[in-house]
């Protein structure tokens, strides 16, 4: 469904975790190796927590470095033992091995095949999203693979999607992101893009921010929006 008028965008910017990528391998292997079914919830929260936290001090580490020391937090607060580095390297490895989720091929297909010029923004470092889409065979679908890696700062900041807008010279109001992250919904449009949330389970939109400007359970229904 459809949640605001729009204009047509001439750029089509990608979130790349959860929202393209399918994480239940990387859940299912934190929620074994923690004997719990929401160890995988809390590490991504912390993940995401203190990418924040180094964006707001200027303090920045890698997506990989914060995940690796969110797993030792996550073993302290489950009163766990850390893991062994050779250890937590076995399982942050899987998000270089991700699947797309099924409605990904099809929207993409549908979206490159109406000329809509695409790109990813993820908050990973340029060499895992490089290996992500890869794995997943994706690649071919975006103009580019961009990270915030060189800008050292994660997203929702503004300057992640300005910049991001600057380079592929296109305005950020004829840009839309799409992800399936409430937060990142909310960043893009406070920074004056458009934005698409796919609404996959267990996933809401920020309500104090605005609302998306198109929302969909799937990629192919957010394509079909915008072909029109």
């Amino acid at each position: 469904m459809s949640s605001v008028a729009f204009s047509h965008p001439k750029l089509l910017i990608f979130d790349v975790n959860e929202t393209l990528l399918d994480l239940s391998k990387l859940q299912q292997a934190v929620n074994q190796e923690f004997r719990s079914a929401t160890a995988f919830k809390q590490w991504f929260a912390l993940l995401l927590q203190y990418s924040l936290v180094d964006t707001v001090t200027g303090n920045y580490h890698n997506f990989g470095q914060i995940g690796d020391a969110a797993l030792d937090m996550l073993a302290q607060a489950m009163g766990q033992p850390a893991r062994p580095a050779a250890r937590k390297k076995e399982i942050l490895i899987l998000i270089t091995e991700l699947p797309p989720h099924p409605d990904i091929i099809p929207g993409l297909t549908a979206l490159q095949k109406a000329g809509f010029r695409m790109v990813t923004l993820t908050n990973s470092p340029d060499a895992t999203v490089q290996k992500q889409m890869a794995y997943a065979g994706l690649t071919s679908f975006f103009e580019q693979l961009l990270s915030i890696d060189a800008l050292k700062r994660y997203k929702p900041h503004p300057e992640t999607y300005y910049s991001t807008c600057k380079q592929l010279k296109v305005a950020p109001a004829q840009a839309m992101l799409v992800a399936a992250h409430g937060w990142d919904t909310a960043g893009a449009q406070l920074a004056g893009l458009q934005a698409a949330f796919i609404s996959r389970p267990g996933q809401q939109v920020y309500p104090l921010a605005p609302a998306p400007t198109l929302t969909g359970p799937t990629l192919p229904d957010i394509a079909r929006q915008l072909i029109g």
